[in-house]
């Protein structure tokens, strides 16, 4: 009996010391400071960008009224305003050949550019020209413009048609940087240089730096070439914005990066010029909702 009597209370004051024990902890931990505890992640200061909105146009500027080329200077025997966009088009019995449709309202530096384009015709080739300039009269052009009647027939059976003399496009003759844009999608938002001698320097689903005396070294991907071309909207109206900071020319299509060029030659780099429209081929080419945002001092 006694013995028993002796393991109880021994049991007995086990528990009871587990009992004082635990309230000790239960103070202690009590007692813990705040910033003794175990960090707690909410990430309450984080929040996702909001949605991409291609028609905010607050601290924009309009560049086109949608009703006529006031502000713009070309050949309006071709360039014209149907259903509320610039329009143009190469036929083979008109064809246009290289013509340029220019802005008349400066010649930015850093600057911000959204419009809409469509090209209809797979063999339609045109694009914006920026940070741009007139071709000089002794200054020979690069690989691309003709304004030569090529020969045989059209399709339909009529003589195929001349394009505009050199002479008579000559005071609209874009030279520069250019966001290309294509009816057949292989080359819609990569970096082309008109008429000088450079053509394409960053191609689709590229990152590029120039630098003086040395060939283009692409510096990372954005995405495969193809895979970004499927985010083209062939026959469609496409959001394009481009983005010229610096240095820096990024080409944007339907919210998605397609190309951009770090140009560091010094002597094909342009800090500012003309902006204009281009197209060249035969088809279809529109534009509309043209809208300008100028940066900084080099605006």
């Amino acid at each position: 009996m006694l013995q028993t009597f002796s393991k109880s209370n021994g049991y007995l004051k086990g528990a009871l010391a587990a009992v004082a024990c635990s309230g000790l902890s239960i103070l202690l931990l009590g007692a813990t400071p705040p910033q003794a505890q175990a960090p707690h992640r909410h990430f309450a200061g984080f929040t996702q960008p909001d949605p991409i909105d291609f028609n905010d146009h607050r601290g924009w500027t309009s560049m086109f009224d949608g009703s006529s080329l006031a502000g713009w200077d070309g050949d309006k025997s071709y360039w014209h305003v149907e259903n509320g966009a610039i329009t143009v088009e190469s036929t083979c019995e008109k064809p246009t050949g290289t013509i340029y449709l220019v802005w008349q309202g400066g010649e930015p530096g850093d600057f911000e550019m959204k419009l809409e384009m469509r090209g209809e015709g797979a063999n339609v080739n045109s694009g914006v020209q920026y940070r741009g300039a007139i071709l000089k009269a002794d200054q020979a052009r690069g690989s691309s413009g003709s304004h030569s009647a090529a020969p045989g027939t059209c399709p339909g059976g009529q003589p195929r048609g001349t394009p505009p003399s050199k002479e008579s496009q000559a005071k609209w003759d874009m030279v520069g940087p250019q966001f290309d844009f294509d009816g057949k999608n292989q080359y819609t938002g990569q970096f082309y240089d008109q008429a000088t001698g450079r053509g394409i320097v960053a191609w689709r689903g590229q990152m590029v730096r120039t630098e003086e005396g040395q060939h283009p070294r692409l510096l990372a991907t954005l995405g495969d070439r193809e895979a970004l071309g499927g985010y083209v909207k062939v026959d469609g109206w496409n959001q394009l914005h481009l983005i010229a900071r610096g240095r820096q020319m990024t080409h944007i299509v339907n919210g998605h990066v397609m190309a951009i060029l770090l140009d560091d030659d010094q002597t094909q780099f342009r800090k500012s010029g003309l902006i204009g429209f281009e197209i060249e081929g035969t088809g279809k080419v529109s534009i509309r909702n043209i809208w300008i945002k100028k940066i900084g001092s080099g605006s």
